[in-house]
């Protein structure tokens, strides 16, 4: 299902076939969290700034509208009209983001609704039932999110069970694909990495999943607070156990810089709600550096935002206007800011594949970095 097609240096270019369709790696996923991206952005609008995988929340998505309510409209393709790849987090990193509301067993966590206070469980195969309702290309296992710090008995006792969790998730799966029953029975499984900020926790649990030979791995638990430095040792301790001929995926990451130089130490699958959280509250990623439109200098730049990106509201409309959008509270300053940044990290990824198919990766590489992160 991966082909690796070019290496430069650990950077790769790739392509992943799935049965809704094959994707070019390195790739960010848009995050629609509850089936929908925030700031009024549909699954056609994904299309026309060159989404490539939709990610979709199970955790939110069990609790509103319901799983299989999603099942009966044909799963979140038939639900959303969005008809290509599509993964699904496990819900695991919402659940434990509920501390004071969850109690961790071997069998599962049993957890209270952010709604109404619900007590529900949640285990691999509860985890796994949900998703498959969902009918996602791509299913994540059910794992523990564990805090940075943490203490490392604690933490090697946690992978341990991520482990025992995991396998369970692989069974569980394999019976869905198999009952007749499943929206999409040719869903993928990925496995979770996970070891806090302990290099040789995360090195053994690595080789222990990736000994089940699942269909891409992610590397989880990071992005959490800790600092940039910390998450790329983290990433060049884990990479050399990752299986070559599978996906790999660093979750919930990042800015644009952390994903060149993630890229730059071999990641291929990105996801993060920076560009459309940021671009709601005006921050704007541009080839130049990072804008704040709602600064005075803005009121009367009759200029585009980016003069190099193809969006609509660079191709349309001044920063002036999306100033006077914003501060106005009109619905339509969000939405095209939130579709510029979302074409911005898919263009991105465009350029980073474009560099890898011609040998120039690393130029690029250390060009942008230091551009990207820049605030004007």
């Amino acid at each position: 299902m991966f082909t690796l097609i070019k290496k430069q240096g650990n950077a790769r270019l790739g392509k992943f076939e799935t049965v809704h369709g094959t994707v070019k790696t390195p790739l960010f996923m848009n995050v629609a969290t509850a089936a929908a991206i925030k700031g009024g952005v549909s699954a056609f609008d994904l299309e026309s700034v060159g989404c490539q995988v939709m990610l979709s929340n199970t955790y939110h998505l069990h609790l509103r509208p319901g799983d299989k309510l999603v099942h009966n409209a044909g799963g979140l393709q038939g639900f959303t009209g969005w008809k290509h790849p599509i993964l699904t987090d496990s819900g695991g990193f919402q659940v434990f983001s509920l501390a004071g509301l969850r109690k961790i067993k071997e069998e599962g966590v049993t957890f209270n609704s952010h709604i109404d206070g619900k007590k529900i469980f949640m285990g691999p195969e509860e985890s796994m039932q949900i998703q498959s309702n969902l009918g996602s290309t791509i299913a994540m296992a059910f794992d523990e999110c564990i805090e940075n710090p943490a203490e490392y008995e604690y933490t090697r006792r946690s992978i341990e069970r991520t482990y025992r969790w995991l396998a369970r998730c692989q069974a569980e799966m394999a019976k869905l694909n198999a009952s007749g029953e499943a929206v999409n029975p040719n869903q993928l499984l990925f496995g979770i990495n996970q070891g806090s900020t302990y290099e040789d926790l995360r090195a053994r649990h690595m080789r222990d999943i990736a000994a089940l030979d699942l269909d891409g791995y992610a590397i989880g638990g990071l992005a959490v607070g800790e600092s940039a430095e910390e998450m790329y040792r983290i990433i060049e301790a884990v990479e050399p156990f990752m299986p070559e001929n599978k996906v790999r995926y660093l979750m919930g990451v990042g800015t644009p810089v952390n994903i060149l130089e993630a890229v730059h130490r071999g990641v291929d699958f990105f996801d993060c709600v920076m560009p459309s959280r940021n671009a709601r509250h005006g921050h704007l990623f541009t080839s130049k550096g990072i804008i704040n439109i709602m600064n005075e200098k803005y009121a009367q730049d009759f200029t585009p935002l980016d003069e190099e990106c193809d969006c609509s509201l660079c191709q349309s409309h001044t920063k002036a206007y999306l100033r006077h959008l914003f501060k106005a509270g009109e619905m339509l300053g969000m939405r095209l800011a939130v579709m510029h940044n979302l074409r911005f990290y898919n263009k991105l990824m465009e350029d980073i594949r474009f560099h890898l198919e011609n040998d120039t990766f690393e130029d690029f590489y250390q060009e942008k970095r230091l551009i990207y992160g820049k605030r004007i």
